[in-house]
């Protein structure tokens, strides 16, 4: 039974076709620059915040972040957790991951069994995810110890995908890294989309409308933008991402 917030994601889902989502690195930002950033996207049309990175970020920042964003909006805080101490009791959510495609098996479910017990103590909900890295990777392929599947081999990312979804993880994500130079191509998009029965993920590399539309067209159901919402403009530059997924919707 989904929880909370799985099911709002879910009805957002199958009101809109496609959703944003806003990552944000707490390692990045001060308190009150993210909750400005999580003001201006939700105004934006956003569908929830995303907290996340793949460094160390400082346990007491991490609470004041979160604490903070909750102050500021009433959109769902989910956790992007590159490890437990990525987690914290005052998030709604956790996208519970095993990174599929890691040579280190402690990112495949040696942290999951550290953070479970975490989760449930603090009363979080964990949503179960398949977390895949393509192409380049950037910093999460190399903390993660992960193997990127190449953009021009899309089957190989959606036999991974499948491979989820027959363990009973509900979400998939492709991660093409952040800062990538390119985004997934739609073709691998398309290919894991077919085989995956719940919400597909698909971030890294997207920075104009143009990009997202392409994505959602080719059947992303969430679209996460990071990078971008760190740099000047950040507002206008979610406003049109989110515009250019409406736009391959209609």
């Amino acid at each position: 039974m989904p929880g909370r917030v799985e099911q709002y994601l879910l009805d957002r889902i199958k009101a809109e076709g496609t959703i944003h989502v806003t990552l944000i690195d707490p390692e990045e930002v001060s308190v009150d620059q993210a909750m400005q950033i999580a003001i201006h996207s939700e105004a934006s049309g956003t569908a929830a915040i995303m907290l996340g990175g793949s460094t160390f970020a400082s346990q007491e920042h991490l609470d004041n972040v979160v604490k903070g964003i909750k102050g500021a909006v009433k959109l769902p805080v989910i956790l992007f957790p590159n490890n437990i101490t990525g987690l914290t009791r005052y998030a709604d959510a956790v996208l519970f991951m095993s990174l599929l495609n890691s040579i280190d098996p402690y990112f495949i479910m040696g942290a999951q069994i550290l953070g479970a017990p975490l989760i449930r103590k603090y009363g979080i909900e964990a949503i179960p995810m398949g977390y895949i890295i393509v192409g380049e990777g950037g910093t999460a392929a190399v903390v993660g110890k992960a193997i990127p599947i190449p953009y021009n081999k899309p089957k190989i990312a959606a036999a991974h995908a499948l491979a989820a979804n027959y363990l009973g993880m509900r979400f998939t994500y492709l991660e093409g890294g952040s800062g990538a130079t390119n985004p997934v191509p739609p073709e691998m998009i398309q290919i894991t989309k077919k085989v995956t029965n719940g919400p597909l993920f698909v971030g890294g590399g997207i920075r104009t409308k143009e990009q997202a539309a392409i994505a959602a067209a080719a059947g992303a159901d969430v679209i996460v933008t990071g990078n971008v919402v760190e740099s000047e403009g950040s507002e206008q530059k979610v406003a049109n991402i989110i515009q250019g997924i409406k736009k391959a919707k209609k």
